[in-house]
């Protein structure tokens, strides 16, 4: 079992930055990835991004591209998703997930999940 809690969400206005955190505790050497994901009011759980724990090799979709970075701190086991340049349509909750293995942008690959975190992003 991999328990994940992230960190980090709020209020900000359109332009501003936010960083989200996301620690995990248990079986975290089983995780291959680490990855973001959101999801709006009426809408699909979307692929936001995603890191590779042992290389560190990141994954973003093409909307946040320039505007979000993911990290990773491996002395604490915490994934983190510096949000910048926001937009309204980033407005979500955002969830943290464990990847064992499988595909790095589906969420139905991930075996573990944060509760989430909402971030609403104001014009």
């Amino acid at each position: 079992q991999v328990q994940l809690v992230e960190s980090g969400g709020g209020l900000v206005q359109a332009g501003g930055s936010l960083r989200l955190s996301c620690a995990a505790s248990g079986r975290t050497f089983s995780t291959y990835a680490m990855g973001w994901f959101r999801q709006a009011p009426g809408k699909e759980r979307d692929f936001v991004a995603a890191i590779v724990w042992s290389s560190g090799h990141t994954y973003y979709a093409d909307s946040v591209k320039g505007r979000f970075t993911i990290s990773r701190d491996d002395a604490n086991n915490t994934a983190h998703l510096q949000m910048n340049s926001l937009k309204p349509e980033d407005t979500a909750v955002y969830y943290c997930a464990a990847l064992l293995g499988g595909s790095i942008y589906s969420w139905g690959s991930y075996d573990y999940w944060g509760q989430g975190t909402q971030v609403t992003v104001s014009s």
